[in-house]
This record gives C-alpha cells, structure tokens and sequence, in this order.
C-alpha cells in the first residue's frame, strides 16, 4: 500500500489527502441525512438569524485567513530566500562564520569581517573552470542604498547582463539596482558607513556619476549601487589593486602587491563538479573558508521548518479555540429558535430530523466560514508578501498551495464532528420546556 502511494503523481496525493481529511464530514453528513431534506427548515434558519449567522461566519474566516496566511507566507520567504541566493555558487572568505558571510555577501547586511589578500584572490581567479571570481567591497553608502566595489564580469552575470545605458569605464561612474533612486546622469557623493552611522562628508570632494541601471533581480542587490573595485579602494586611500604604470586599469587582473583586499570572493564556475573542488581546495584552516550560501541556506530553512512547525501548532490551536467559541455561540443561537424546534417536535417530526436540521446549520457556517477564510487567506498573501518584499528587498511570492487546503479540510473535518454537540444539546431539552420559551 505504502509503494502503492509513492507512486502515485503528486497531485493525486494531494487529492487524496484532501479528500480523506474531508472524509469525516461526508460519512458524518451522510448517515445523517439520510432519508432527510432538512434544507428548507436550514435556509430559513440561516436568514432568520443572517446578521449572528455572518458575523460567526466572518470570524471562522478571519481565524482561517490568518493560519493560512502565516503558513503560506513561510513557504515564499524560503523560496525567496533561496532565489536570492542563486546567483552565488561560492563564496570565499577568511575563516569565520558562514552565516554572517552569506549575510553580508548575499543579502549586503552590514558585518565587521576580515580580508583576502591579492595573492589569494589571484589563485581563485586562475583556478580552472571558473568563470567569474569577484572581490566585494563594502563599506560606503549612499541614503539607504549600500555602494559595494566589485568587477565588470560580476554586473553583468548578477544582471543576467539586463543593463540599461551602459557599464563603467572609470573608477568615478556607477551602475544603480532597478529601485534605487536615482538617474542615469545623476551624480553623487558617497557616505562612510551605513545609516544612522554613516559619515556623510567623509568622502568630500568625490563624485560618482550613475551611467546604467541593472534590471530587477528580486533581491537586496536590486537596492544597491555597483562601482568598480578600484573605486572604493581609492576614496578610502589605498592602492587601486594595480601597479603604478597600470594605475588607471579598471577591473582584472589585479596585482596582489597592490590588492588592498576584499571580504569574500564570489565564484560561479563554469562546472558543477568544479565548485565542489574549489570548495575542498580553498577550505584551509587560519586562511581561508569556502562555502556554498545554498547549503548555509538549508540549514536555516531547517530552523524554518521547526518555525513552520510551531506556527502549524498554533494555526491549529487558534482555529479549535475559535471553533470551540463558535460552537458555543450556536448553542446560544440553537436557544434563540428553541420554540421552533419543539413546535416541530410537537408535530411529529422525528427526533433524528431535528438533529440533522441542527447539524446541517452549523456545519454550514463552519463551511461557509472556511471557505471565505480560504479565498480571504489569498488576500492576506499578497498584503504580507508585500510587506515582507518591502521590508527586505527579497522578491516573496506566496500563493496557497494544498498544504493550506490540507489545513482547511482538516478544521472542516473536525469541526463538522463538534457541530454533533450543539444538535445533541438540543435533543435533550423536552418540548414542554421548549413550547414555554
């Protein structure tokens, strides 16, 4: 049975798992009604009572938004975080933590890390396969729009070379990110540091003049502003990373006399099997570390998954408890139209028919509810992905999937079986007592 489940596609599983989840309800409802049509007598209840009957509605929608919501929306920012990342196969870095590298590398968070050396750099660059070995420097800012010093070749891989006007020429001109504030032509003057720390008049004097703008990569780079290299090794006073007599060369190769140094390497290598040696080759105790942000990424995303976990939990936990006080409303409600139902008692309606009329009306607002709750859940998506997009400068998408349906289904199945109370409850009070209401 278990092969036989494993090899079916994965959408019939999810299916499936859909299905059996609601499996509770539809065995619970069929015994039920059977041999019933209690629909009238429920269709008028619901009107009757249609402000009490929407409000209940609306907060089992609410709760249910709000649990898949938070479920969905760390989903997207796993997969964000990731396509960030994807661009970076290694990083090379003196021996440290891979965390606060990738940080500071991948996502341009701040960080206080130590230099490679030019003869280092140089045995990355002239290892085989590799086709990109970029220097990062940091250090500079300009508003809220870090400056990092890098190589030509690393712009136009980061960019998928999607460039309007062109790239630098000289140490003075710059390529902005796709939503940073400001035009080809603009000049600036970059700040030392970055915020509230940030010198402004530090670098006085220096102009920097944007010459083209990067297309949208959906990451924090899309904030930043690219220069040469050589440009921020020169507004802090070192050497260019090239020998006098080539002291206005731009970009590689840099001579490691002159190589002032660099926090990380960033290597994309033309073979997968090649970024796995790189990785063993420059992995060296007290010199040098190299690692692959995807790996450092799933090891968060591990920690992610536990957070996943807790929040399910209180999904969960919120959505019985929101169940448990809906169910105690209905028992308040069922009190509202208890005459009614005694009346049909005292009619002759069978006590089982009465019990189906009360089942099928508050199954059918928890139905409803989660229903709404589900396309509302769509909505609370979008509002917090855009909010988390803005916040980090991260592209998060986070559509429902069927770990969200399977969520809902689940609150259905269990809350369809609780809906058996308010029914039970009302079958035990005697139509006497209820005609005297």
């Amino acid at each position: 049975m278990n092969d036989l489940w494993l090899n079916l596609p994965v959408l019939a599983q999810d299916v499936l798992m859909t299905l059996g989840l609601l499996m509770p309800a539809a065995l619970v409802g069929a015994a039920i009604l059977r041999g019933y049509a209690p629909w009238p007598v429920v269709t008028a209840m619901l009107w009757r009572f249609r402000w009490a009957n929407l409000a209940f509605a609306v907060l089992i929608a609410a709760s249910v938004a709000m649990g898949v919501g938070l479920l969905a929306q760390e989903r997207g920012l796993r997969k964000g975080t990731a396509a960030a990342a994807n661009k970076f196969d290694l990083i090379v870095a003196a021996p440290g933590s891979e965390i606060t590298m990738m940080l500071a590398a991948v996502y341009l968070q701040p960080s206080d890390v130590p230099l490679l050396d030019g003869h280092i750099y140089n045995e990355v660059a002239n290892s085989e396969n590799v086709a990109v070995a970029a220097p990062l420097a940091f250090g500079d800012s300009y508003g809220d729009a870090p400056i990092v010093g890098t190589t030509e070749d690393f712009a136009r891989y980061l960019s998928d070379d999607r460039i309007d006007g062109r790239i630098w020429q000289t140490s003075s001109e710059a390529l902005v990110g796709a939503l940073v504030d400001l035009r080809i032509g603009d000049g600036f003057t970059p700040a030392h540091g970055h915020g509230d720390a940030a010198e402004g008049d530090a670098h006085a004097g220096v102009e920097i003049t944007v010459v083209g703008r990067m297309g949208r990569t959906g990451t924090p780079w899309d904030r930043s502003i690219l220069v040469p290299v050589e440009s921020v090794w020169e507004v802090h006073g070192l050497a260019n990373g090239h020998a006098p007599e080539r002291a206005d060369q731009i970009g590689p190769p840099f001579d490691a006399d002159y190589f002032p140094g660099t926090p990380a390497i960033v290597v994309h290598a033309e073979e997968l099997w090649a970024s796995y040696a790189l990785r063993s080759a420059f992995t060296r105790d007290n010199e040098t570390m190299a690692f692959f942000p995807g790996t450092v990424l799933s090891q968060l995303h591990g920690v992610l998954g536990d957070v996943r976990q807790a929040m399910s939990l209180m999904s969960i936990v919120t959505q019985g408890l929101v169940a448990l006080s809906i169910l105690i409303g209905l028992f308040i409600l069922t009190r509202l139209f208890q005459r009614q139902l005694a009346l049909l008692r005292a009619l002759g309606a069978p006590a089982r028919f009465v019990f189906a009329v009360i089942w099928t009306y508050a199954t059918g607002l928890l139905v409803v509810g989660a229903a709404l709750g589900l396309a509302l859940g769509v909505v609370v998506t979008a509002v917090l992905s855009r909010i988390l997009t803005a916040r980090t400068d991260i592209a998060i998408s986070a559509p429902l999937g069927w770990a969200e349906v399977h969520s809902v289904a689940a609150f259905v199945g269990i809350a369809s079986l609780l809906a058996l109370l308010p029914a039970v409850a009302v079958l035990r009070h005697s139509i006497v007592a209820g005609l005297r209401v």
